[in-house]
């Protein structure tokens, strides 16, 4: 959809009001909550609670890396002693393309499967339920689920353990998958299928390496930020973005920095899970947009793609979002609610870049190549354009100028950061076939105290395990 024959502010405001509404009517559309296990040992847990449901045979999706370390025992013992059959389909790759999904659906298939435990990251999860709605809807390509509410048939029952406290997919509508013929990631949204239950074991995300911890959890800030300052926002997203806020700045440095800290990695979690919650009902906007064509077209991992952008896009939609940004800033403990907004906006911005590169996030990517800016820029703005609440609307040109910022510098870049080695890696593993103006002065007392009413008496009870 390019709209720029159309004069800026008419489609701006035209785009807006069109959201606004879809925002108002999706209000409406139940969205369950799967039942929260938290705590050490928490994974174990769901296992004995999923023996008990009484499925023929339960298909765990992970990846190798989680199979060899040995992450998967506490549940496929409980399993076992619960006296449930299972069989593991451990070929997750980052951003699972679609030949992978069909590799998963026929071994779900194979094996006479009546359920699926999705056990990793993101991928693994998003991957789990690409492969439930597919095996409920199988007269439909995965090409034709992508959208919003495509398949006709309820998808097969989904619990889920992350390992990474980033997508918030234990607790999501939408599974994001791989289209490598077009260079592209479909989205498939569905309430249905949001897992049934999810565990938030900290002892699985000790061993992860600084620099995915990193990336997962700009990942989770993203989605409360992009869902705070969005316009479907409600006090109930705002009191989970505000919370998920508070903890990743509070903890995502710890986590980084001392990864066996089962306290940082559990707030992280609930962070994660948070936010979450926010975006499944207020939405994402143009660093997902962006972050989604890197993703297709280089294999960027998706939370250091968000990551990179988000400084960018916060800038650019800041003259239309100083008050939200300021009430973040206060949350974030980055300033005092007595300061001015356009102060404390700039507070959080300046507060956003500091983390990242305290945590190794690096400022370019590397893969990015100026011939391929137009058509990021179109695909991104037609992903935002008919699909995310933006609270401040780019055009083709502004977003190929936003886009820009993050070419790598001409000539020899020096050190690399780790994240950026990881990046590359990722990239090489990913088989590509197959396979502004000053706001009026206000303290934003009144947003933050107000959404975390909202959180205290909507938050999901979660239920304290150990070992």
């Amino acid at each position: 959809m390019n709209l720029d024959f159309i004069p800026e502010s008419t489609r701006a405001a035209g785009l807006s009001a069109m959201m606004k509404g879809a925002g108002k009517l999706l209000r409406f559309v139940p969205i369950p909550q799967p039942t929260l296990l938290v705590g050490p040992g928490s994974s174990g847990r769901l296992g004995q609670s999923v023996a008990g449901l009484g499925h023929e045979k339960i298909l765990i999706v992970t990846d190798a890396v989680i199979a060899r370390l040995g992450l998967l025992q506490p549940i496929t013992d409980a399993l076992t002693a619960g006296g449930a059959a299972y069989a593991v389909f451990d070929e997750i790759t980052p951003d699972a393309p679609i030949p992978l999904i069909e590799r998963g659906i026929a071994f779900y298939q194979e094996h006479g499967c009546d359920a699926i435990l999705a056990v990793g990251g993101g991928s693994s999860m998003d991957a789990s339920k690409a492969i439930a709605v597919s095996i409920a809807n199988p007269k439909k390509s995965l090409r034709s689920l992508a959208g919003y509410f495509k398949g006709l048939n309820t998808p097969v029952p989904i619990y889920a353990v992350p390992t990474t406290a980033g997508t918030g997919s234990e607790v999501t509508v939408a599974a994001v998958i791989a289209d490598p013929e077009r260079q592209s990631k479909l989205v498939i949204v569905d309430p249905r299928m949001v897992p049934k239950m999810a565990a938030l074991d900290p002892t699985l995300c000790t061993g992860l390496p600084p620099h995915i911890t990193a990336a997962t959890g700009i990942d989770a800030l993203t989605h409360a930020i992009e869902s705070f300052v969005g316009n479907w926002a409600t006090p109930y997203t705002d009191g989970m973005a505000l919370s998920a806020v508070g903890l990743i700045f509070e903890n995502l440095r710890t986590a980084c920095t001392q990864g066996n800290d089962l306290q940082a990695r559990e707030k992280m979690l609930l962070a994660s899970t948070y936010a979450g919650m926010a975006f499944t009902r207020a939405n994402v906007g143009y660093v997902h947009a962006i972050a989604h064509q890197f993703g297709g077209r280089y294999h960027t991992p998706h939370g250091l793609a968000n990551a990179i952008v988000l400084p960018h896009v916060l800038r650019y939609s800041l003259p239309d979002i100083t008050d939200r940004l300021a009430a973040l800033a206060v949350r974030a403990r980055l300033g005092d609610e007595s300061e001015r907004e356009d102060v404390l906006a700039q507070k959080f911005i300046d507060g956003v870049v500091a983390l990242e590169r305290d945590i190794g996030i690096p400022t370019h990517l590397d893969a990015l190549r100026e011939a391929d800016i137009p058509a990021l820029a179109r695909a991104a703005c037609h992903e935002a354009h008919t699909g995310y609440p933006v609270p401040r609307y780019l055009t083709q040109q502004g977003c190929e100028d936003l886009i820009r910022l993050v070419l790598p510098p001409a000539g020899p870049t020096g050190s690399v950061t780790k994240a950026a080695r990881a990046s590359t890696r990722a990239a090489r593993k990913t088989p590509k076939k197959p396979a502004p103006p000053t706001a009026p002065a206000a303290a934003p007392r009144a947003a933050a105290k107000a959404a975390a009413k909202k959180t205290a008496a909507r938050a999901p009870r979660a239920t304290k395990t150990s070992k």
